[in-house]
């Protein structure tokens, strides 16, 4: 016996397992990510070109900013394609929040970060918007 009691019927739960994959629920972000280092960052980096995007918001009542930036290009200019007062917090660890990225295939490399808390260069509002 089974310690089932007897005349009961035995249910079978039926589960799914919704989360295949990586583990995470963004998964296809990684790819997002590889394929476009892969086709764009290798074509920008046969030109030695960079280009580099970011936005930046003063958190009201605070001296803290919410920066957002990515860079894409040839792995000498990735770091210099980002915002001026990000530079050295790609990877670092001097803010409450830095989620830092990066993805190197080949001549290509891509970047991008998001950092919450001080930041001294960092203006009120600021868009960020590079290519060289």
């Amino acid at each position: 016996m089974t310690g089932e009691q007897p005349g009961a019927e035995r249910s079978r739960g039926r589960s799914r397992y919704r989360n295949r994959g990586c583990g995470c629920g963004f998964g296809f972000v990684g790819f997002g990510s590889f394929v476009l280092v892969l086709t764009v960052g290798i074509v920008l980096s046969l030109f030695n070109v960079g280009v580099g995007i970011g936005a930046s918001v003063r958190i009201p009542f605070t001296q803290s900013n919410l920066t957002v930036a990515a860079s894409l290009g040839s792995k000498s200019k990735t770091t210099a394609e980002l915002p001026s007062y990000t530079q050295g917090r790609l990877g670092g660890n001097q803010n409450p929040f830095n989620n830092s990225t990066t993805m190197t295939i080949g001549p290509a490399e891509g970047a991008a970060l998001i950092i919450v808390g001080r930041q001294d260069d960092a203006p009120a509002v600021d868009l960020h918007l590079v290519a060289r």
